[in-house]
């Protein structure tokens, strides 16, 4: 299928940083006049509801949770994902495909049923997986989160009785099954240990190369160390 915008993809266990990542690139992609959207995991309204209750019961097995995840970007894609990049824009999409690949598969789920699930999604012009160890990522995850909830600590699983070392667990089974598939899906690996800055400077290097030619020059002194007061990190 022909697109004429860009795809592209950030992703990584809780705590990568990937999120300040995407959302600084889409300042600076709008700041350059780029028609820019960005697109998060599970945020569909029409799939929301039905997934918390669900949650809320504690009664998803692996499947129904890969389905409901499935539903969600299916109904992204058709609404947003897919036109977007018809009508040329660069579709910024924290967590793409990849992300029910690596959980489902940790899940439980047949690998190769779940690629079938999303096999009508294409690829990305740019995939970015930021590495982190798992210990950093979890401690910046649980600074200020007193407790943590039952799926996203893995507690489905049986991994631990006790919630922190489940999710510990879990995030660390999460990154194998990244790092399995960073060459043969062609990952852009950023060391998510870097500070923002360093980060920034890397992922905005790649992304020049597939920018319009037809850009107008702005000064960008000093842009990346001004918009990392932005703080987000998970």
């Amino acid at each position: 299928m022909e697109t004429y915008g860009k795809l592209i993809v950030v992703e990584g266990i809780d705590g990568s940083g990937k999120s300040t990542q995407v959302h600084l690139l889409e300042k600076w992609l709008a700041y350059k006049g780029i028609s820019v959207f960005k697109t998060e995991w599970n945020s569909s309204e029409m799939v929301k509801e039905i997934t918390s209750k669900g949650k809320k019961k504690g009664q998803l097995t692996p499947t129904t949770f890969s389905l409901l995840h499935a539903t969600d970007f299916a109904d992204r894609y058709e609404r947003n994902i897919f036109p977007l990049l018809r009508a040329g824009y660069f579709v910024l999409a924290d967590r793409y495909i990849y992300t029910a690949f690596v959980r489902d598969v940790v899940r439980g789920c047949n690998p190769k049923w779940v690629r079938n699930v999303y096999d009508f999604a294409i690829k990305p012009h740019i995939t970015f997986y930021f590495r982190v160890p798992v210990d950093i990522a979890v401690d910046r995850i649980l600074v200020g989160r007193p407790k943590l909830k039952y799926y996203e600590a893995g507690m489905d699983l049986n991994l631990s009785n006790d919630p922190y070392e489940s999710y510990r667990i879990f995030q660390g089974r999460i990154i194998e099954q990244y790092d399995s598939m960073a060459d043969s899906e062609g990952f852009t690996v950023i060391d998510g240990t870097l500070n923002i800055e360093e980060q920034q400077k890397l992922v905005r290097e790649k992304i020049s190369a597939i920018l319009p030619k037809t850009l107008h020059k702005k000064p960008t002194r000093d842009l990346i160390k001004n918009e990392t007061k932005y703080k987000k990190t998970i």
